[in-house]
């Protein structure tokens, strides 16, 4: 766990080191501070937003005690045993295998799963997915995706600025085009693939916490290859729209999304299994 929140740190300090070169590359300490500001705005609003809009973006519909039956029964178990508030609870009426965990911070917390995954996973296999998403409302992961949310949004505007205003103060303003459109083009990719970076790690992360949460690894472990092997040949129409909701999911939704590996949302399944299955045999 230490060493995923320290490659985490190290990473959210690369997209902020990024940004900064951006800044004066492109945009001048005036730049910087107008693209910030307007990346954070955008931000902000969806850290406070974002879980009703992905969850009206899935038709999700909310269930309680009675209408949720051994679901939400088997999410409350978990959060007491977590030790969280207990989060609204979602079904998503979608053949795809899949669920994810959204909320601001663990008093304002959601988990949604698929009607697909509901029939397709044993009771404690679907116990260990949903202490995964648990798990990454304690570990505040929303938090982390939204922050290098922000700095890779910002990059992205200040490259654009730059682009289109000249940008840049003294020296700056002298870079030849051809800087300037690598700049444009590569900045915002390689905030990108930080981000993924970023959400690859706290997935490794939500797997142990999930393992813990639930004290059944294998349990996991059993859900994974299920619904890796379910997802590949089911699409989600949601998630095939809105890209950008993928990395919300336990397992990658998108079609296709495994053909390049520096383009993953997600770990490899095989490794996460395998970390898992280790986690068993240490007796976690």
């Amino acid at each position: 766990m230490l060493q995923n929140w320290l490659k985490t740190t190290l990473l959210m300090a690369a997209i902020v080191a990024l940004f900064g070169t951006v800044g004066l590359a492109l945009g001048g300490a005036q730049g910087m501070v107008i693209a910030l500001l307007l990346g954070g705005a955008m931000n902000l609003f969806a850290y406070w937003n974002s879980d009703k809009l992905v969850l009206r973006m899935y038709r999700a519909q909310e269930v309680d005690a009675a209408s949720g039956g051994q679901y939400y029964a088997m999410v409350r178990e978990l959060a007491q045993r977590a030790g969280l508030p207990m989060p609204r609870v979602y079904i998503i009426d979608e053949a795809q295998p899949n669920a994810f965990a959204t909320g601001r911070d663990p008093k304002h917390a959601a988990v949604a799963a698929t009607t697909g995954i509901l029939r397709l996973l044993t009771a404690r296999e679907l116990r260990g997915v949903m202490a995964h998403e648990l798990a990454h409302v304690k570990n505040r992961d929303t938090l982390i995706s939204t922050l290098s949310a922000t700095v890779a949004g910002a990059i992205s505007a200040l490259a654009q600025f730059g682009m289109l205003f000249g940008g840049g103060q003294g020296e700056q303003r002298n870079l030849p085009p051809v800087v300037h459109l690598l700049l444009l083009i590569l900045a915002p990719l390689a905030a990108m693939l930080i981000q993924m970076a970023i959400s690859r790690t706290r997935e490794f992360g939500a797997d142990r916490g999930g393992a813990e949460i639930s004290g059944d690894p294998e349990a996991l472990a059993s859900a994974l290859a299920k619904i890796e092997a379910y997802a590949r040949g089911t699409p989600l129409p949601t998630a095939e729209l809105h890209p950008e909701t993928a990395q919300m999911m336990i397992v990658n939704p998108l079609s296709g999304g495994d053909l390049a590996g520096l383009f993953r949302t997600h770990p490899a399944t095989e490794e996460r299994i395998r970390r898992l299955l280790a986690l068993a045999r240490q007796g976690v």
